[in-house]
C-alpha cells in the first residue's frame, strides 16, 4: 500500500500518525475482499512504560488485530445480504469487521471512543478503497441520540464489568427492533458470561464456537447472536 495514493484528507491524517507513531501497512484478507491496515510497530510508543501484565485495564486494546475480529469479518463476509442495510460497529478499534462489511457492500458506521483511533480507522477505510463508511466518537457511559442500526458489531469489546449496564444501554439506543448484534470474543474472556447473563433479560441470545488456527496456540472464538425479545 502506498500512501502517496491516499486522498488527501487521509493523507494527511496519514502523516500526522507517522509524526508520533512508527507504522505500517499491512494487507488483510477477509474471503474474496482485500483490506489494507494502519498498524503500529512499536507498542511501546503508546504504551509509554505501562506493563499491561500488571493493569490490563492499561492495555490500549484498539491497537490489537484479535482474533475475534477476524472471525467475525469472515462471519459477516459470509452473511447473506439484504442490501443496503445498516451496521454500527462497537468499539471498533482498526475496524476490520466494519471494514468487511463495507466491502460487502453494507453502509457502516465505526464508532469508538478516541478521535486517533477514528483517524487509523479513516486511512484504513480510504487505504482499502471504501467510501460507504462513517467515522463518530461514542462515550458508552454518555451515549448521544443514535440513529437506529439493523446490524450491530462488536468484537472483544467486553473487558470491564462497569461498562455492560452502559453497553445494553447502547444497544437499546442504536439497534432497529427487528435488528441482530453480532459479538466475537475468545471463549475463555471471563466477562463473557456475566454479559450474556445480564443481556439474557432482553436478549434472545444463540451462539456458536468458530476455530482460528494462530502461530502460537489455536484459539476458540465465542460467535454470540443477540436478538430484541419484544
Amino acid at each position: 500500500m502506498d500512501p502517496q495514493t491516499l486522498p488527501d484528507r487521509e493523507r494527511a491524517l496519514y502523516n500526522a500518525i507517522k509524526e508520533r507513531y512508527t507504522v505500517a501497512f499491512e494487507p488483510l484478507r477477509i474471503k474474496e475482499y482485500q483490506l489494507h491496515l494502519l498498524r503500529l510497530t512499536d507498542l511501546e510508543q503508546i504504551l509509554d512504560g505501562r506493563n499491561p501484565l500488571q493493569d490490563v485495564s492499561a492495555f490500549p486494546f484498539w491497537i490489537k488485530l484479535w482474533e475475534a475480529a477476524i472471525v467475525l469479518s469472515e462471519f459477516i463476509a459470509g452473511l447473506p445480504q439484504e442490501r443496503p442495510a445498516g451496521v454500527l460497529e462497537l468499539g471498533a478499534g482498526l475496524g476490520v469487521p466494519g471494514l468487511t462489511a463495507a466491502a460487502a457492500g453494507y453502509t457502516v458506521t465505526l464508532t469508538d471512543y478516541e478521535e486517533m483511533i477514528l483517524d487509523f480507522e479513516r486511512v484504513n477505510a480510504a487505504a482499502s478503497k471504501l467510501t460507504n463508511v462513517r467515522f463518530a466518537l461514542l462515550d458508552w457511559l454518555k451515549p448521544p441520540e443514535m440513529e437506529r442500526y439493523d446490524i450491530i458489531l462488536g468484537a472483544e469489546i467486553l473487558f470491564r464489568e462497569e461498562f455492560f449496564a452502559p453497553l445494553l444501554g447502547v444497544l437499546r439506543k442504536a439497534l432497529n427492533p427487528g435488528g441482530v448484534v453480532y459479538l466475537a470474543h475468545d471463549i475463555k474472556r471471563r466477562s463473557l458470561k456475566p454479559f450474556l447473563d445480564m443481556a439474557e433479560q432482553e436478549y434472545r441470545i444463540a451462539a456458536s464456537q468458530r476455530k482460528l488456527k494462530s502461530l502460537d496456540q489455536d484459539k476458540t472464538i465465542l460467535l454470540t447472536r443477540l436478538q430484541p425479545r419484544h
